[in-house]
């Protein structure tokens, strides 16, 4: 309703009046601008250096590599620069990598086909590809770190990162496989064993067959968060398993969907002996990666994985991209998210750009 004391009073007297002219300017209100000028911080190399809220070195970044029985080198059509190393050229590229910089590698096999089956047996023999490079590896370059992957889809015929039976990819046999494949790895000197195949149980299963074997100082990094992801598709080339794949990893990957399931499934390995926690892919779940971090404060790794990496390759090979920027600034993003480290295949050229400055 209208004020009755109001009548008749031309609306601009109904309005408050001014506290100073129009034309005497205001203080600026603590925090607001002109009296803030946030670029000023910016406008200079070394005041944005001090003002960087993180950093990243070479010491944060992982190199997956992977490792073949034929002599040589055999390029990965669908992951530009990345190639299968022979067990001739092994301890080079290692040497250049290490020689970089980088402090830590990731084994990943390209069985032969004659090898596979279906109940996987190469994955636990003592001589197989992985462990054969590993202490090739070790015996060369004793103070890298040496991360190998605990899960049968090299191995496995069908292509699963478990044993099927009747179409269906089961759990508790599965994790006896797994233990037995991290003990012939971690006896052939691998740092820290990774399981990556999301089956129940296997993290404290793993833990307890390393203890009772006395190697109690071999870590675990669970793949904890490994989401059933359509960003594989070019790994699955790298280790051969793309052809062979028998259905999806639904089962036992997680929903890409879920959030909270994630961090139950690593409170789940924490509490089973894990002594790091992953999240792949890295990029699209970056969120993951930052519940993981404020959650658990644990050394949180993340996945840059081949999708990832050849999509930014296959941009900057059409010059729609420059390579060099888009590489750093992904890397960063993993960074800011709360990664403590990453495993990308632009670890060495990463190590080159920071070492440039």
């Amino acid at each position: 309703m209208a004020d009755p004391n109001l009548r008749g009073t031309p609306i601009l007297r109904a309005l408050p009046e001014r506290t100073a002219p129009p034309t005497q300017q205001q203080p600026a209100a603590p925090g607001a601008y002109p009296r803030v000028r946030m670029r000023r911080n910016r406008a200079a190399a070394w005041s944005r250096g001090l003002a960087a809220e993180n950093r990243l070195a070479v010491e944060d970044l992982i190199w997956p590599l992977f490792v073949q029985d034929d002599a040589g080198v055999t390029e990965v059509d669908s992951m530009p620069g990345v190639q299968r190393l022979g067990p001739d050229c092994l301890i080079d590229a290692v040497g250049a990598v290490a020689e970089s910089g980088v402090s830590a590698i990731a084994v990943f096999p390209h069985v032969a086909p004659e090898l596979k089956s279906r109940e996987c047996e190469e994955a636990v023999n003592p001589e197989n590809l992985v462990c054969q490079s590993v202490r090739s590896i070790k015996h060369a370059f004793p103070e890298i770190g040496v991360i190998t992957d605990v899960a049968l889809d090299p191995f496995n015929s069908l292509g699963q990162d478990g044993l099927l039976r009747d179409g269906v990819v089961v759990n508790d046999e599965t994790v006896e496989l797994l233990c037995r494949q991290a003990q012939v790895q971690a006896a052939a000197g691998s740092d820290y064993v990774a399981p990556s195949d999301m089956m129940d149980g296997r993290v404290g299963a793993i833990r307890e067959t390393l203890d009772l074997e006395g190697l109690d100082e071999v870590g675990i990094i669970a793949y904890s968060a490994k989401y059933a992801s359509a960003f594989y598709g070019p790994f699955r080339d790298a280790v051969g398993s793309a052809a062979a794949l028998s259905g999806d990893k639904k089962t036992y990957q997680l929903d890409p969907a879920n959030s909270d399931e994630a961090m139950r499934e690593i409170a789940l390995d924490l509490q089973e002996g894990a002594d790091m926690v992953m999240v792949k892919p890295g990029l699209p779940y970056l969120d993951i990666v930052r519940r993981a971090k404020l959650t658990f404060g644990v050394p949180t790794l993340v996945y840059q994985v081949s999708g990832e990496y050849s999509m930014m390759k296959a941009a900057a090979e059409r010059g729609w991209l420059d390579n060099d920027a888009i590489v750093m600034e992904s890397l960063m993003a993993f960074k800011r998210a709360g990664a403590d480290g990453i495993l990308t295949y632009a670890a060495a050229e990463a190590a080159e750009i920071l070492r440039r400055g």
